[in-house]
C-alpha cells in the first residue's frame, strides 16, 4: 500500500469496554474511543457469523460519527460464548448469571470474537472493511454451590458474555484454556496485530 508522508491514520476503538481499551493500549499506538450506541441484534444464526455481524454493525455505527476525519481506522469487536450451539450473552441479573454458570459448569465451551477493521484505503480513499474472528475453548471445573455463591457475590458476572470474565475471580473454576487468552477477554490481540500487518504492512507507522 503506497502512502503520502502527510497522511496520518486515526485509530479509533469502537468499544466502551475497559478490557478492550487496556489490551489495545498494550500496542502503544495512539487511539481514541468512540462508542457505537446501538442495540446488539443480529439476524445471523451461526455463532461466528453473529459475532462478525455485530462487530461490523458497531464499526459502521462508529464510522458514521467520524466520517469527516481524513483517514479514520475503526476497530470494533463482539464476543459471544457458545455451548452446544447455544449462545450466552450478558446476564440480565444475578439469577440469570447463576443459570448460565450452572450450564457451563464442568463443561468445555467456545468463546468467539468477531473483529471489524473499517477504514479508508490509502490509495483509493474508498471505505474498506476487513473482518476476521478467533475462537478459544475454555473448560470449567465443577462450580460448587459455595464457589457459585462467592463468584456471584463479586458482581463480576453481570457485564460479560457467558457471565464470567477470565481475568477475574472466575479463575477459581477455570481449569483449561485452549487458544488465545486475550480472545476470551474480548479482543484477540495476537490476531489483531497479525491482521493489521496484512492490511497495512509498513504503513502501520502512520498511526503515529
Amino acid at each position: 500500500m503506497e502512502s503520502d508522508k502527510k497522511i496520518k491514520l486515526s485509530l479509533i476503538l469502537g468499544s466502551q469496554s475497559p478490557r478492550r481499551k487496556e489490551l489495545l493500549s498494550w500496542l502503544n499506538l495512539p487511539f481514541e474511543i468512540i462508542t457505537a450506541d446501538l442495540d446488539e441484534i443480529s439476524n445471523e444464526s451461526e455463532p461466528t457469523t453473529i459475532a462478525l455481524d455485530l462487530a461490523s454493525q458497531k464499526a459502521h455505527a462508529v464510522f458514521e460519527k467520524v466520517s469527516g476525519t481524513a483517514y479514520p481506522f475503526v476497530v470494533s469487536s463482539d464476543t459471544i460464548v457458545v455451548l452446544d450451539g447455544k449462545i450466552y450473552n450478558k446476564p440480565k441479573d444475578s439469577n440469570e448469571a447463576r443459570e448460565i454458570l450452572s450450564e457451563l459448569s464442568n463443561r468445555t465451551h467456545q468463546v468467539v470474537t468477531g473483529v471489524s477493521f473499517l477504514f479508508k484505503d490509502l490509495n483509493s480513499g474508498k471505505v474498506r472493511e476487513h473482518l476476521f474472528y478467533d475462537s478459544t475453548e475454555v473448560t470449567f471445573n465443577e462450580i460448587t454451590p459455595d464457589l457459585m455463591d462467592f463468584y456471584i457475590s463479586t458482581g463480576d458476572s453481570l457485564d460479560k458474555a457467558g457471565a464470567y470474565g477470565i481475568q477475574g475471580p472466575s479463575l477459581t473454576f477455570i481449569s483449561k484454556v485452549n487458544g488465545s487468552y486475550s480472545n476470551v477477554v474480548g479482543f484477540p490481540l495476537d490476531k489483531v496485530v497479525g491482521e493489521l500487518k496484512i492490511i497495512l504492512g509498513d504503513d502501520w507507522r502512520l498511526f503515529f
